[in-house]
Protein backbone atom coordinates (compact mmCIF):
# COMPACT_ATOMS: atom_id res chain seq x y z
CA UNK A 1 0.00 0.00 0.00
CA UNK A 2 1.53 3.57 -1.15
CA UNK A 3 1.90 5.87 1.47
CA UNK A 4 3.01 9.87 1.25
CA UNK A 5 4.79 12.61 2.61
CA UNK A 6 5.01 16.22 1.62
CA UNK A 7 8.89 17.28 0.94
CA UNK A 8 9.31 20.73 -0.65
CA UNK A 9 6.09 20.98 -1.19
CA UNK A 10 5.89 18.32 -3.15
CA UNK A 11 4.22 14.72 -3.06
CA UNK A 12 6.47 11.74 -2.07
CA UNK A 13 5.51 8.33 -2.58
CA UNK A 14 6.82 5.36 -0.64
CA UNK A 15 5.44 1.58 0.69
CA UNK A 16 6.55 0.12 3.84
CA UNK A 17 6.06 -3.61 4.96
CA UNK A 18 7.18 -6.02 6.81
CA UNK A 19 9.27 -5.87 10.01
CA UNK A 20 12.77 -6.40 11.26
CA UNK A 21 16.43 -4.86 9.42
CA UNK A 22 15.29 -1.86 7.22
CA UNK A 23 16.16 -2.83 3.03
CA UNK A 24 15.41 0.45 1.01
CA UNK A 25 14.75 -0.73 -2.98
CA UNK A 26 15.28 2.30 -5.24
CA UNK A 27 13.94 2.12 -8.44
CA UNK A 28 15.96 3.22 -12.05
CA UNK A 29 15.23 5.85 -14.75
CA UNK A 30 11.67 5.28 -16.36
CA UNK A 31 10.45 2.95 -13.30
CA UNK A 32 8.84 3.23 -9.61
CA UNK A 33 8.37 1.47 -7.30
CA UNK A 34 6.34 -1.30 -9.61
CA UNK A 35 9.21 -2.52 -10.47
CA UNK A 36 9.92 -4.02 -7.18
CA UNK A 37 6.71 -5.88 -7.02
CA UNK A 38 8.12 -10.13 -6.93
CA UNK A 39 11.01 -9.20 -5.05
CA UNK A 40 9.24 -7.57 -1.80
CA UNK A 41 7.24 -10.24 -0.96
CA UNK A 42 10.97 -12.60 -0.69
CA UNK A 43 12.75 -9.90 1.25
CA UNK A 44 9.68 -8.46 3.22
CA UNK A 45 9.41 -12.55 4.89
CA UNK A 46 12.80 -11.56 7.65
CA UNK A 47 13.05 -7.79 6.74
CA UNK A 48 11.43 -4.37 6.90
CA UNK A 49 10.90 -3.38 3.00
CA UNK A 50 10.40 0.36 2.09
CA UNK A 51 10.05 1.18 -1.55
CA UNK A 52 9.95 5.29 -2.48
CA UNK A 53 9.47 6.70 -5.60
CA UNK A 54 11.83 8.55 -6.93
CA UNK A 55 10.93 12.97 -7.89
CA UNK A 56 9.45 13.11 -11.30
CA UNK A 57 8.68 9.31 -11.56
CA UNK A 58 5.29 7.11 -10.14
CA UNK A 59 3.22 9.27 -8.11
CA UNK A 60 5.63 11.25 -6.77
CA UNK A 61 6.04 14.99 -7.88
CA UNK A 62 8.90 16.70 -9.76
CA UNK A 63 10.60 19.66 -7.97
CA UNK A 64 12.12 21.80 -10.79
CA UNK A 65 13.59 21.14 -13.94
CA UNK A 66 17.01 19.52 -12.37
CA UNK A 67 16.99 16.20 -10.03
CA UNK A 68 20.60 15.94 -8.84
CA UNK A 69 21.71 12.82 -6.95
CA UNK A 70 21.31 15.19 -3.64
CA UNK A 71 18.51 15.88 -3.93
CA UNK A 72 16.97 12.70 -4.71
CA UNK A 73 18.94 11.87 -1.72
CA UNK A 74 17.14 14.35 0.78
CA UNK A 75 13.90 12.85 -0.71
CA UNK A 76 15.07 9.63 0.68
CA UNK A 77 16.14 11.32 3.97
CA UNK A 78 13.38 12.64 4.57
CA UNK A 79 10.87 9.40 3.94
CA UNK A 80 13.13 7.42 6.16
CA UNK A 81 13.68 10.54 8.79
CA UNK A 82 9.03 10.05 8.47
CA UNK A 83 9.64 6.37 9.18
CA UNK A 84 12.10 7.17 12.09
CA UNK A 85 14.44 4.48 10.85
CA UNK A 86 18.20 5.16 12.05
CA UNK A 87 20.00 2.74 9.90
CA UNK A 88 19.10 0.93 6.71
CA UNK A 89 20.64 -1.32 3.68
CA UNK A 90 20.19 0.08 0.46
CA UNK A 91 19.73 -1.63 -3.21
CA UNK A 92 19.50 0.71 -5.74
CA UNK A 93 18.75 -0.60 -9.49
CA UNK A 94 20.52 1.98 -11.68
CA UNK A 95 19.70 5.75 -10.91
CA UNK A 96 18.67 4.14 -7.43
CA UNK A 97 22.07 3.44 -7.10
CA UNK A 98 23.60 6.60 -7.72
CA UNK A 99 20.56 8.07 -5.20
CA UNK A 100 22.47 5.61 -2.87
CA UNK A 101 25.63 6.62 -3.42
CA UNK A 102 24.44 10.18 -2.68
CA UNK A 103 23.19 9.18 0.49
CA UNK A 104 25.60 7.14 1.47
CA UNK A 105 28.15 9.78 1.02
CA UNK A 106 26.16 12.67 3.53
CA UNK A 107 25.25 9.91 6.03
CA UNK A 108 27.60 6.95 6.29
CA UNK A 109 26.74 5.97 9.87
CA UNK A 110 23.19 5.16 8.58
CA UNK A 111 24.39 2.43 6.17
CA UNK A 112 24.43 -1.16 7.06
CA UNK A 113 24.67 -2.38 3.36
CA UNK A 114 24.65 -1.03 0.06
CA UNK A 115 24.04 -2.54 -3.35
CA UNK A 116 24.74 -0.85 -7.18
CA UNK A 117 22.18 -3.22 -9.38
CA UNK A 118 23.31 -2.66 -12.56
CA UNK A 119 24.83 0.75 -11.33
CA UNK A 120 28.00 2.13 -11.22
CA UNK A 121 29.96 4.56 -8.61
CA UNK A 122 31.50 6.33 -11.79
CA UNK A 123 30.79 9.42 -13.03
CA UNK A 124 29.47 9.55 -16.45
CA UNK A 125 31.80 9.84 -19.84
CA UNK A 126 31.67 12.79 -22.30
CA UNK A 127 29.78 10.57 -25.26
CA UNK A 128 27.24 9.70 -22.05
CA UNK A 129 27.00 13.28 -20.77
CA UNK A 130 26.30 14.54 -24.56
CA UNK A 131 23.19 11.88 -25.09
CA UNK A 132 21.82 12.81 -22.39
CA UNK A 133 22.10 16.40 -23.35
CA UNK A 134 20.32 14.89 -27.29
CA UNK A 135 17.73 13.68 -25.02
CA UNK A 136 16.84 16.13 -23.42
CA UNK A 137 16.23 18.27 -26.32
CA UNK A 138 14.41 15.33 -28.29
CA UNK A 139 12.17 14.38 -25.95
CA UNK A 140 10.45 17.80 -25.88
CA UNK A 141 9.42 16.79 -30.01
CA UNK A 142 8.34 13.27 -29.37
CA UNK A 143 7.79 12.09 -25.98
CA UNK A 144 6.30 9.00 -26.54
CA UNK A 145 9.14 7.16 -29.42
CA UNK A 146 11.48 8.95 -26.99
CA UNK A 147 10.88 6.97 -23.94
CA UNK A 148 10.22 3.92 -25.95
CA UNK A 149 13.77 4.28 -27.54
CA UNK A 150 15.31 5.10 -24.23
CA UNK A 151 13.37 1.80 -22.38
CA UNK A 152 14.19 -0.67 -25.38
CA UNK A 153 18.03 0.36 -25.20
CA UNK A 154 18.21 -1.04 -21.71
CA UNK A 155 17.70 -4.41 -23.38
CA UNK A 156 19.88 -6.36 -25.58
CA UNK A 157 17.91 -8.82 -28.87
CA UNK A 158 17.77 -11.77 -26.87
CA UNK A 159 16.16 -10.42 -24.20
CA UNK A 160 13.51 -7.88 -26.34
CA UNK A 161 12.01 -11.47 -27.52
CA UNK A 162 12.23 -13.78 -24.18
CA UNK A 163 10.83 -10.87 -22.35
CA UNK A 164 8.07 -9.52 -24.38
CA UNK A 165 5.39 -9.75 -21.90
CA UNK A 166 7.47 -8.23 -18.76
CA UNK A 167 9.00 -5.55 -20.58
CA UNK A 168 5.33 -4.40 -21.95
CA UNK A 169 4.02 -4.17 -18.82
CA UNK A 170 7.46 -2.29 -18.01
CA UNK A 171 7.40 0.28 -20.83
CA UNK A 172 3.72 0.69 -20.14
CA UNK A 173 4.98 2.30 -16.56
CA UNK A 174 7.76 3.89 -17.73
CA UNK A 175 5.81 6.00 -20.05
CA UNK A 176 3.71 7.54 -17.21
CA UNK A 177 6.75 9.32 -16.57
CA UNK A 178 6.03 12.91 -17.09
CA UNK A 179 8.21 14.88 -19.66
CA UNK A 180 9.70 17.10 -16.59
CA UNK A 181 10.13 13.77 -14.74
CA UNK A 182 12.30 12.58 -17.72
CA UNK A 183 14.36 15.51 -18.46
CA UNK A 184 15.01 16.32 -14.61
CA UNK A 185 16.44 12.87 -13.89
CA UNK A 186 18.55 13.32 -17.11
CA UNK A 187 20.04 16.31 -16.16
CA UNK A 188 20.64 15.07 -12.37
CA UNK A 189 22.74 11.85 -13.95
CA UNK A 190 24.18 14.73 -16.28
CA UNK A 191 25.69 16.25 -14.05
CA UNK A 192 26.76 13.87 -11.21
CA UNK A 193 29.99 13.18 -9.22
CA UNK A 194 32.14 10.70 -9.50
CA UNK A 195 31.93 8.41 -6.01
CA UNK A 196 33.67 6.04 -6.27
CA UNK A 197 35.19 6.66 -2.31
CA UNK A 198 32.04 5.93 -1.21
CA UNK A 199 32.27 2.90 -1.59
CA UNK A 200 36.31 2.12 -0.92
CA UNK A 201 36.40 4.45 2.25
CA UNK A 202 33.23 3.19 4.08
CA UNK A 203 33.46 -0.25 6.03
CA UNK A 204 29.56 -0.71 5.67
CA UNK A 205 28.71 -4.70 3.48
CA UNK A 206 28.68 -3.46 -0.64
CA UNK A 207 28.01 -5.05 -3.54
CA UNK A 208 27.83 -4.94 -7.41
CA UNK A 209 25.81 -7.08 -8.97
CA UNK A 210 26.51 -7.05 -12.79
CA UNK A 211 25.46 -8.33 -16.36
CA UNK A 212 27.90 -9.37 -18.85
CA UNK A 213 25.42 -8.36 -21.82
CA UNK A 214 24.22 -4.98 -19.99
CA UNK A 215 23.94 -2.11 -23.24
CA UNK A 216 24.80 0.63 -20.67
CA UNK A 217 27.25 -0.34 -18.48
CA UNK A 218 30.46 -1.81 -19.74
CA UNK A 219 30.74 -5.03 -18.59
CA UNK A 220 34.83 -5.11 -17.61
CA UNK A 221 34.94 -1.26 -16.32
CA UNK A 222 32.31 -2.29 -13.95
CA UNK A 223 34.53 -5.47 -12.98
CA UNK A 224 37.55 -2.92 -12.36
CA UNK A 225 35.40 -0.74 -10.61
CA UNK A 226 34.37 -3.23 -8.15
CA UNK A 227 38.29 -4.54 -7.79
CA UNK A 228 39.21 -0.53 -7.46
CA UNK A 229 36.88 0.17 -4.46
CA UNK A 230 36.99 -3.33 -2.96
CA UNK A 231 33.20 -4.18 -3.69
CA UNK A 232 31.84 -7.66 -3.96
CA UNK A 233 30.61 -8.90 -6.94
CA UNK A 234 27.56 -10.75 -8.60
CA UNK A 235 27.53 -11.23 -12.49
CA UNK A 236 24.93 -12.64 -14.21
CA UNK A 237 24.74 -13.97 -17.93
CA UNK A 238 22.14 -11.22 -19.12
CA UNK A 239 22.14 -7.25 -19.41
CA UNK A 240 20.95 -4.20 -17.75
CA UNK A 241 17.54 -5.02 -16.20
CA UNK A 242 18.26 -7.75 -14.01
CA UNK A 243 14.95 -7.93 -12.02
CA UNK A 244 13.44 -8.92 -15.39
CA UNK A 245 16.19 -11.12 -17.39
CA UNK A 246 17.69 -12.86 -14.01
CA UNK A 247 14.90 -12.48 -11.49
CA UNK A 248 14.99 -15.84 -9.44
CA UNK A 249 19.31 -15.47 -9.68
CA UNK A 250 18.56 -11.84 -8.82
CA UNK A 251 16.20 -12.58 -5.77
CA UNK A 252 18.98 -14.94 -4.16
CA UNK A 253 21.58 -12.88 -4.50
CA UNK A 254 19.57 -9.88 -2.74
CA UNK A 255 18.58 -12.25 0.16
CA UNK A 256 22.01 -13.10 0.66
CA UNK A 257 23.36 -10.10 0.54
CA UNK A 258 20.79 -8.74 2.97
CA UNK A 259 21.58 -11.87 5.62
CA UNK A 260 25.01 -10.74 5.33
CA UNK A 261 24.60 -7.32 6.57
Amino acid sequence: MQKSITFKNANISFSDEGKGTAVVLIHGFLENSTMWKDIIPEIAKRNRVITIDLLGHGKTDCIGYSHSMELFAETLEAVLKHLKIRKSILIGHSLGGYVALAFAEKNPQKIKGLCLMNSTSNEDDDGRKNLRLRANKMIQQNFTNMVRMSFLNLFGEESRTKFKEEMKVALSEALQTPIQGYIAAQEGMRIRLNRNHVLAKNDFKKLIIIGKKDPVLNYELSLAEAEKTNTEVVVFNDGHMSHIENKTELIDALKRFVKYC
